[in-house]
């Protein structure tokens, strides 16, 4: 257990959609934070302001809503703490681990160059890191940090291990630009130090950047967070995910119709294990997450496991829980939201329905008995299987439903009985009662669908198909 109470944050740049593998990120971050009993805060990290949209930040919102990852305490933009980040260059610069660079981007551009040519390294070295305060021009400046020339910064990474850089490989990065603004490298580890946060949990992208703010935290002599470094996630062909493989924005699986509780479960065994556990509830996965079951190498998104985790969530989910997704689903679509009769019906029938549907659409498509009104119209499989012959079967059988117990035995019972009085088996009849219950050939069991809809139903429904 951490010695102080755990603070993780998750800081996503509103440019766009929630990617899902900000998602993953941001549901590591949460699940070792409730592991702990600790904090999981929001920064919205806009400072790049041409880029950054109000449309996009309301997007990541609605993802981390839906996918339940609730955020403690209020949200908190970047770009508003600007003068703080100024602030710390002022105190660094104050204190000699700064200095003041009057280099032009054509003198820093000429001096690549040159470097380039002899073969020598393009790491710009200023020559304003050690000039008297009274040899400074009146001129625009930024604020550089005085990275160290020599020895080593060691990263000791939670999932990565020790990672070394040598101090002469990093540049004296700046801090605040000649505008007065911070650079994002100086503004993320001021407001990770401001927030409390004891572990960066975050993508292996970033890996880099953390030696180069770790400067920042020794010059501030501020402690210095938990690194833990995820690897990526890749498509099935092993390169980073990207639109060719398919969505890539939370809010389309949400329209997919995968259930929040699957989508939670799948993100966390991307790159996290639990033994050999692929189904878990987020309960479990609470309990049970450490950085430790983070693996080095990169996890590989497969939507045949996905649709696997996704029906075993819908199969363990309560039946009125389900019906409560099915009516968000339709709001999230567009789609017209169901009556208080479909719903009754729909909690009866999810028995039936929620075996083997993968997704709510395949869950909505099972109930289209439900859905449907009369007349119902047959599609055209549908439709053959209501030939003569069939519908005088139909003929036989529906004055036999009037009076009998609604079980399935005795419909079952009765169905065979009509079947074999025709020299049939009962296959013969089962077509024909899914095309005038359902008007399709693909449905729930014939007798569960009677159970469902209830005697008065099904006759009706019976006597329109054999008109």
């Amino acid at each position: 257990m951490p010695s102080r109470p755990v603070v993780t944050r998750f800081a996503p740049s509103p440019t766009g959609y929630l990617h899902i593998g900000g998602a993953r990120t941001a549901l590591f971050n949460w699940l070792f934070a409730r592991h702990h009993g600790g904090e999981f805060q929001l920064r919205i990290e806009d400072t790049d302001r041409a880029r950054s949209t109000p449309e996009a930040t309301a997007a990541i919102l609605r993802g981390m809503d839906w996918l339940g990852l609730d955020h403690d305490g209020d949200v908190v933009s970047q770009f508003a703490r600007a003068d703080r980040h100024a602030e710390v260059a002022h105190q660094m610069l104050d204190a000699g681990h700064a200095y003041k660079c009057f280099s032009t981007q054509e003198e820093i551009a000429a001096f690549r160059d040159a470097a380039k040519a002899d073969g020598k390294s393009t790491l710009f070295l200023s020559p304003w890191r050690d000039a008297a305060a009274d040899s400074h021009p009146d001129a625009p400046y930024v604020i550089r940090m005085k990275a160290p020339r020599d020895g080593q910064t060691v990263i000791d990474d939670q999932v990565q291990g020790p990672v070394k850089f040598e101090n002469k490989l990093l540049d004296d990065m700046i801090c605040l630009r000649s505008d007065g603004t911070p650079t994002y490298m100086l503004a993320v580890v001021v407001d990770d130090h401001d927030m409390g946060v004891t572990h960066v949990i975050r993508g292996d992208d970033h890996l880099n950047n953390a030696a180069r703010q770790t400067l920042v935290y020794t010059a501030m002599g501020w402690d210095v967070p938990v690194w833990a470094h995820i690897p990526l996630i890749h498509g099935p062909d092993g390169k980073k995910l990207s639109k060719r493989h398919g969505a890539l924005g939370v809010e389309e699986y949400q329209a997919m119709g995968y259930p929040a509780e699957a989508m939670r479960n799948y993100l966390a065994r991307l790159g996290w294990s639990h033994g050999n556990d692929e189904f878990f509830t987020t309960a479990q996965a609470i309990a049970w997450f450490g950085l430790d079951g983070i693996g080095k190498s990169p996890s590989r998104f497969d939507f045949k496991k996905l649709d696997n985790i996704s029906g075993q969530h819908i199969a363990a989910l309560e039946d009125q829980a389900l019906v409560d997704q099915i009516g968000a689903f339709l709001a999230v679509t567009g789609q017209p939201v169901l009556s208080d009769e479909q719903n009754k019906l729909m909690l009866r029938g999810m028995y039936c329905l929620k075996e083997r549907a993968k997704t709510i659409p395949l869950l909505i498509e099972k109930a289209e008995f439900i859905l449907t009104s009369r007349p119902i119209a047959p599609d055209e499989k549908a439709a053959k299987l209501l030939d003569s012959v069939s519908r005088g079967i139909l003929n036989q059988l529906t004055p036999l439903l009037q009076d009998v117990s609604w079980t399935r035995d005795t419909l079952e019972q009765v169905a065979t009985e009509v079947a074999e009085a025709n020299d049939a088996k009962f296959g013969k009849i089962a077509g024909p009662l899914r095309a005038a219950l359902a008007g399709r050939t693909t449905t729930p069991s014939v007798f569960d669908m009677m159970l469902v809809i209830g005697r008065e139903e099904t006759i009706a429904r019976l006597t329109d198909a054999i008109g």
